[in-house]
């Protein structure tokens, strides 16, 4: 008898791009998440049920067991460090980049430059390879207001359109990382529980390659 597996999810945008993927692969979820309260949701697959929580925390109940494996964006990957995580496949949706951002008439040159992001281990690595001291300071939203208000002289964010940045007098700077979703997969289910969980990624992966090939 199969033993149950368990995929962590996100709502947003995460979530609504990856249900044409399960949908390929013949899975559907019982519930919608928007609609009910429900954090576990069943799925048309028995023995899979989805966990839908923050997509911060995504990586965090993968690399401790409780969920065989998750969808998270590489920007919540590379801020976790992967730690206990295999990567097999990228899912090659909600796609957009880290940057550096800032001012579009300029940065003053302040040292160590003030950088706002929620992206603390990230922004500290980028600017550490290019031997440079800053200051980070931690925020959870809003970030295109720190440097218009003097609390930061740059922002590290992920950037979809630019628009926003735009309208608040900011301009994307430089590219620390080409963002994409990924399955990230727990390594002692992997081992364990080894022909689902390599069966589900499989599906998967026929369905990111149908999907590519649909809108190549």
């Amino acid at each position: 008898m199969s033993e149950s597996l368990r995929l962590a999810l996100s709502k947003g945008r995460i979530y609504d791009e990856t249900l044409p993927l399960l949908a390929h692969a013949g899975i559907t979820p019982r519930d919608d998440p928007d609609s009910s309260r429900k954090l576990i949701v069943q799925t048309s697959q028995p023995d899979l049920d989805l966990v839908i929580i923050r997509a911060a925390d995504v990586p965090t109940y993968v690399q401790y067991g409780a969920a065989d494996f998750g969808v998270a964006g590489k920007d919540v990957l590379l801020e976790h460090g992967g730690e206990g995580l295999y990567e097999p496949l990228d899912l090659r949706i909600a796609r957009c980049r880290l940057m550096v951002a800032g001012r579009a008439t300029g940065v003053v040159q302040a040292q160590p430059l003030r950088i706002a992001t929620k992206y603390v281990n990230s922004t500290r690595r980028y600017f550490a390879d290019k031997g440079q001291q800053v200051e980070v300071i931690k925020l959870y939203g809003s970030m295109e207001l720190a440097p218009l208000v003097g609390l930061a002289d740059l922002i590290v964010d992920v950037v979809d359109t630019g628009n926003t940045l735009k309208a608040n007098g900011l301009e994307p700077l430089e590219t620390i990382a080409e963002i994409s979703s990924r399955l990230v997969v727990n390594r002692a289910s992997m081992k364990r529980k080894h022909d689902q969980v390599q069966g589900f990624i499989d599906q998967l992966g026929e369905a990111v390659r149908r999907q590519q090939g649909q809108a190549a």
